[in-house]
């Protein structure tokens, strides 16, 4: 992961009749939301936002709801026009493509994953699946063999002549990812599509979609207003407020160096001994000072990629402190019981 498939380059969209006022206004005087709904009777859907996702990366936009999040998915594909600011994906810009080209990125480079799934109940699920085919003219044979490819990478096998309505809500949600896959997307963008369902099969919906993206290297974005959920599967989290990004980090980043108060709230019930590893909380080599008899050759060695949970148990069998290593098994530095403890609380030694 290191080509970027998606930019945003200060993105702005304000709702409202006289929004390219309002959005001159902002650039001129520098106008919060608060005063452009009050002067202009427009209101800032998203504001200023810039990120950029790398090639099978999984980035997760995570805020509560009004955040903005959902409407900032939609101008990655251009559901949602912007008043502002570039975006590109696979290197094109987005917002140079007329209808018949924008259509065509839609059908061939992006697939879009809802909450509510809007299946076709008139059609089977083979042919719910293969619909994006049909609509790009594929021949029948091959609509079908593609889409029993997506139902049976999506644990859906034997269930193609069902309708919608035969199906489980958790169902219907592997349908439609089904759906988006069968054009072979570079890009998924997915808006909630496991919050409406139970706890369970959320969390086997979850793996199943870490799966497929592990396999077929799918650059994501996925919208979320569940923290929990956007540690558990992104590589990298935004946290929106107010039409804002406030934060990008790695989920560890997230939890240990949260960047104000709205984020540190946010983070505050998280247990961090999945997400913090011992890079993150060693004290250098150099910095150590032993205590008086302890001898480090003595001492477990841990790789620096450990998570807390891992050093918890391998603290509990010495009484030493733990040697980290590189990953070319180098000593660069020591977590003690001091720095353990500091570290479970969020902070380092």
């Amino acid at each position: 992961m290191g080509d970027k498939v998606i930019v945003l380059d200060s993105v702005w969209k304000i709702f409202g009749a006289d929004a390219n006022t309002a959005m001159a206004a902002v650039q001129d005087r520098g106008l919060n939301k608060s005063d452009v709904l009050s002067e202009f009777d427009c209101v800032v859907g998203i504001a200023d936002c810039s990120f950029s996702v790398n090639r099978g990366e999984i980035f997760c936009v995570m805020g509560l709801s009004g955040s903005g999040k959902s409407t900032l998915v939609r101008h990655l594909n251009r559901l949602i026009e912007p008043t502002a600011g570039r975006i590109s994906i696979l290197g094109q810009d987005v917002l140079a493509l007329d209808r018949i080209e924008l259509r065509q990125i839609r059908s061939k480079n992006i697939g879009m994953v809802f909450q509510h799934m809007a299946l076709l109940p008139h059609l089977t699920v083979r042919d719910n699946v293969a619909f994006p085919l049909q609509i790009r003219g594929e021949p029948k044979a091959k609509r079908w063999a593609i889409s029993q490819t997506c139902l049976d990478r999506v644990n859906l096998t034997g269930y193609e002549d069902r309708f919608p309505t035969e199906l489980s809500g958790g169902m219907q949600q592997r349908v439609g990812l089904a759906r988006a896959l069968a054009s072979d997307p570079d890009v998924l963008l997915m808006d909630e599509p496991f919050s409406a369902l139970d706890p369970l099969i959320r969390r086997e919906l979850q793996d199943q979609f870490m799966a497929l993206s592990a396999e077929l290297q799918k650059t994501t974005v996925f919208i979320t207003h569940d923290l929990d959920e956007a540690i558990r599967i992104g590589n990298r989290i935004a946290i929106m407020k107010d039409g804002r990004i406030v934060q990008v980090g790695t989920p560890e980043e997230i939890v240990t160096q949260p960047a104000d108060d709205y984020v540190r709230d946010f983070v505050e019930g998280i247990s961090k001994l999945k997400l913090v590893f011992a890079h993150s909380v060693m004290i250098d080599i150099a910095d150590y000072v032993p205590s008086p008899g302890e001898d480090l050759s003595q001492s477990p060695r841990a790789h620096h990629g450990t998570d807390l949970d891992k050093l918890i148990d391998i603290s509990t069998t010495t009484e030493f402190a733990v040697v980290i290593t590189d990953d070319q098994g180098a000593d660069i530095g020591v977590v003690d019981k001091s720095s353990l403890l500091c570290g479970i609380k969020g902070g380092k030694a």
